[in-house]
């Protein structure tokens, strides 16, 4: 199974919007993550399940995504991505999705680079500083869930490495 972690974009100031969980996405957030968008639809990916965090700015990020790759019936809101769950209740929440080969989980930090951390080292008290910038893209194999292995990563790409990607050959 490969699982993909996507970080939102570029956000609303906290102090501008009075609920963290109804920042959207700023202007420029929205033209970064198009962009990126048709960077992830150059790369040829495809998704059997697109997972998003409740929160606005998640939700706005995933619903680009699954714009640009004609996936909108993929979506769906997985409370276990919001900010403040752990890696436990995530990765046990993916259960109904495990015989998925290509799953984006869209969501916030430090859950996304604890969860990856978790499949990459097997250890929930190491943290790798992954650099999960707004708009960042990460694949990781395992080999089931739970996983029994530790997993493999295959990439991690800056927001501006895919919307480069997506700049070439225009659409």
């Amino acid at each position: 199974m490969n699982i993909y972690f996507l970080r939102h974009g570029i956000a609303a100031n906290a102090e501008e919007i009075a609920a963290d969980g109804e920042r959207p996405l700023t202007a420029k957030g929205i033209k970064r993550m198009r962009k990126a968008a048709r960077g992830i639809r150059r790369l040829g990916l495809n998704f059997d399940a697109i997972l998003t965090s409740p929160l606005a700015r998640a939700r706005q990020t995933a619903d680009i995504v699954a714009e640009a790759l004609g996936l909108q019936a993929h979506v769906s809101v997985a409370e276990s991505l919001q900010p403040g769950n752990s890696v436990e209740e995530l990765l046990s929440s993916l259960g109904d999705y495990e015989s998925r080969e290509h799953l984006l989980l869209v969501g916030h930090e430090p859950l996304l680079s604890d969860t990856a951390t978790f499949l990459l080292t097997g250890k929930k008290t190491l943290t790798l500083d992954l650099g999960f910038k707004k708009g960042a893209l990460c694949r990781i194999e395992i080999d089931s869930l739970p996983p029994r292995e530790p997993a493999t990563l295959h990439y991690l790409l800056a927001p501006k490495q895919l919307r480069l990607v997506g700049a070439r050959g225009g659409n």
